[in-house]
């Protein structure tokens, strides 16, 4: 496989870990509050909770995403096997 096809699939595969990384801390978040929490809160405080808990699962995934590629980055020599994705025009100053 050349450098650009394994980059393409290493994004989509990173895309598809992320999007089930979030459903899957979204549905344990719900459903630790539906078990744990539902009963002591009032109905107009239950309102607020729906958000609340789908920013946390966005926010787990950001977390669990970013320390598997930390993991995947010290296993793999990336520069070997995937090409960059953005790369510096010739000419362009650099600050």
């Amino acid at each position: 496989m050349s450098k650009k096809t394994n980059t393409l699939l290493f994004i989509l595969g990173g895309t598809v870990f992320n999007i089930l990384i979030t459903v899957l801390s979204f549905l344990l978040l719900l459903l630790i509050y539906g078990k744990f929490i539902y009963q002591y809160l009032s109905g107009t405080s239950s309102a607020w909770v729906l958000p609340i808990i789908f920013v946390a699962s966005i926010v787990i995934s950001f977390l669990v995403y970013r320390f598997a590629i930390r993991v995947i980055m010290k296993k793999v020599d990336m520069e070997k096997y995937f090409d960059p994705i953005f790369k510096t025009r010739k000419g362009a100053r650099k600050y």
